[in-house]
């Protein structure tokens, strides 16, 4: 917070700069220029990154086109664009960035006619959704890919992707239907990409029923193309579903596909696909090939969340250092029109006015240096914090799991079924650890759209065996409260929502808002078995969630025991 007499000051040279705009006359009128030019270089520097798959640099110029592009004037190149970033972010793994991407050009689809850039936009948020696992969005974006008037292709790769969702959700029935369906059309079989595609997922689905005839046809038919266009992503999933169909009929044969899916994923790059095939060979694997298949799928697991980890910071990064320089620039341009301003002026004015000038910009100097110096010491220890934060939980909860893992394999006997099948669930849970720490350190977004980002954080705990449950989230008036104070509701509550998780086996969870006119006032129950709190198994959450509260001035309350579910209740002021 500012110091009250800065504040004063800065109302004073707010005032006065008020006054000396006031005396401007017709010429002082800043013309912007026609910036399309400058848009269109950008775009083919852009792309020429892209195309040669340098896409930190190709993210780096298109986010520079993002920030000068004028979305409504030029909707075009600004939808594009911002596709373009999503799509970059997406092939990293970073699907709720590539998702905060890709949402800033739906408002400005409607000033473009071509219903081209409307599809990749919805196409883009429905892999988004599908990957992490909101099955029912990434269907409802496929649906409004499928209602634009776009290309026959299109269209068909829509019901395309609606498919492969439904095996996601093991509809298999509803699924095969649609495949039949689309290996009709000449738009599919006239092309041999997309026809094995359909032929492999047909194939699938019929495995999936039982139709052991029709699904090894259909897989045939498929891998016969692909092994025409020796393409190694599609060559790895032909050979996957192979090795599922054969696993119990024939396992000799299906280690052989296990092998070859492996290898061609291991050469398209195609990190997940590569981690699908790996947790196979090791449900097929004994002895030594078992542990050497489980340390290769700990390195990877190890490796990716490094890699993606680094990739989600950069882009960020760049987004947030392009911003920085956009606001700097117009802070330049801003005191250039006011010295301009001053010079012009100078020859008609007295003594006084030459005081009040100096003064002005001395005091301006000295709160730019102060505010600078204030921010970059915030910055850094927040920076500090996060880091440690982010170390320890590595550590503690990581780390331990990977060397008892480890550990694990190496000392027991992994022939035995129950201890194989006790290997592969530990590094599941490695896995989706990785996957939960990295999603808990996403930045939280304060905007008008935080009620949409705090819906979805909460929403995103929902399981098939727990009810959430919000109430009068929407009586509130988020965007009268405090940046800070937002971000410290959202990290409480996913505090209190992790712990729950881990630790409860609630069926039941209801979080209740509620305002007065002076403070707002936050309600968390759930069902669980609840706890001791003299003889607490996280007290570390609960720790961080109280001093949050009391950093916004605001008090928070505990009850709970054992099997009487967990209450909490916390409140700060407007």
């Amino acid at each position: 917070m500012i110091p009250n007499r800065l504040q004063i000051y800065l109302y004073i040279i707010f005032a006065i700069f008020i006054l000396l705009s006031c005396q401007k006359n017709n010429d002082d009128i800043i013309i912007i220029p026609n910036n399309k030019t400058e848009v269109k270089k950008l775009i083919i520097v852009a792309d020429r990154f892209y195309n040669n798959k340098n896409f930190d640099s190709a993210f780096y110029y298109y986010n520079k086109v993002k920030f000068i592009c004028n979305p409504i004037t030029d909707s075009e190149n600004f939808v594009s664009t911002v596709n373009r970033m999503a799509e970059i972010q997406q092939n990293q793994g970073d699907y709720t960035g590539s998702e905060s991407t890709v949402t800033e050009a739906i408002p400005y689809l409607k000033y473009i006619k071509n219903p081209e850039y409307a599809w990749n936009t919805y196409i883009t948020l429905s892999i988004n959704f599908l990957n992490t696992y909101d099955y029912k969005k990434a269907i409802l974006y496929n649906q409004k890919a499928f209602e634009l008037k776009s290309k026959p292709w299109q269209k068909l790769a829509a019901e395309n992707n609606i498919a492969i969702i439904l095996i996601e959700e093991e509809k298999y029935h509803e699924s095969l239907e649609i495949f039949l369906r689309l290996l009709s059309k000449k738009e599919v079989t006239s092309d041999d990409e997309f026809h094995s595609k359909v032929l492999d997922n047909t194939g699938f689905c019929y495995f999936k029923i039982n139709d052991s005839e029709n699904a090894i046809r259909y897989f045939n038919k498929g891998l016969e193309i692909r092994q025409k266009g020796k393409k190694t992503f599609d060559l790895g999933k032909s050979y996957f579903h192979f090795a599922k169909y054969y696993e119990k009929r024939n396992p000799s044969l299906a280690k052989k596909y296990m092998l070859s899916s492996y290898t061609q994923f291991t050469i398209s790059n195609s990190v997940d696909e590569r981690m699908e095939s790996l947790k196979l060979l090791i449900t097929n694997s004994s002895d030594r090939e078992l542990k050497k298949y489980s340390v290769i799928y700990v390195n990877l697991v190890d490796s990716i969340f490094e890699v993606r980890q680094k990739a989600k910071n950069q882009f960020a990064k760049i987004k947030y250092d392009s911003k920085k320089d956009r606001d700097e620039n117009l802070k330049l341009k801003t005191h250039k029109v006011e010295n301009q301003l001053q010079i012009e002026k100078q020859k008609n004015r007295n003594i006084i006015s030459y005081i009040i000038i100096i003064f002005t910009l001395s005091l301006i100097l000295v709160l730019y240096f102060y505010l600078t110096s204030r921010g970059n010491k915030e910055k850094i220890e927040a920076t500090y914090n996060s880091e440690t934060r982010i170390a320890k939980k590595l550590h503690d909860e990581l780390a331990n799991d990977i060397y008892h893992t480890m550990a694990f394999a190496e000392n027991k006997n992994l022939s035995l079924v129950e201890n194989r099948e006790h290997l592969i669930n530990n590094l599941d849970a490695i896995y989706s650890r990785t996957r939960d720490i990295s999603k808990e350190n996403n930045p939280i977004i304060t905007s008008e759209k935080y009620i949409f980002y705090l819906e979805e954080m909460i929403a995103g705990f929902n399981t098939p065996h727990l009810y959430l449950l919000v109430n009068n989230i929407d009586t509130i008036s988020w965007d009268k409260i405090d940046k800070n104070k937002k971000i410290t509701v959202y990290r409480v509550l996913q505090e209190l929502l992790v712990n729950m998780k881990k630790h409860s086996d609630a069926t039941l969870v209801s979080i209740t808002f509620k305002a007065t006119y002076k403070s707002i006032i936050v309600n968390y129950t759930d069902n669980g078995k609840g706890i001791d709190l003299n003889n607490i198994t996280f007290r570390n959450g609960l720790h961080n969630a109280e001093n949050r509260i009391l950093a916004i001035k605001g008090k928070i309350d505990i009850h709970t025991a054992p099997k009487k579910g967990f209450k909490v209740f916390f409140e700060f002021p407007l």
